[in-house]
C-alpha cells in the first residue's frame, strides 16, 4: 500500500490531476523474499486493492504480474513498475 501511495503521489505531481489517469494497463510487482516464499502476489495485492480504492473500478483493473527476487535494488522489500493510459 506504501508503494501505491508513492506512485499516486509521483503521479499527483506530475499530471497535476489524478483524474487525468484513464486506466491502469499494467503493473509488474516484485517481492524481494527467500526461498520458500510462495505468496509474492498477495504482497502485491495490497497495490492493486488501493488503486482499486482509490480510482475505481473499471478503470483501475489491469494486467498484472508479481514475482519474487532474492535481492531488490537499494534492499528495499517491494518494487512496482505501472503503466497508466493518461487523458
Amino acid at each position: 500500500r506504501l508503494v501505491t501511495l508513492s506512485i499516486l503521489a509521483s503521479l499527483q505531481q506530475e499530471l497535476g490531476d489524478l483524474d487525468r489517469v484513464k486506466s491502469w494497463v499494467k503493473v509488474l510487482g516484485m517481492v524481494q523474499c527467500g526461498g520458500g516464499f510462495d505468496k509474492p502476489p498477495a504482497v502485491i495485492n495490497g497495490f492493486t486493492d488501493l488503486v482499486l480504492e482509490v480510482c475505481g473500478d473499471p478503470a483501475s483493473r489491469h494486467a498484472r504480474s508479481a514475482i519474487g527476487a532474492h535481492k531488490l535494488p537499494l534492499d528495499v522489500p517491494v518494487e512496482v513498475e505501472s503503466v497508466v493510459e493518461i487523458a
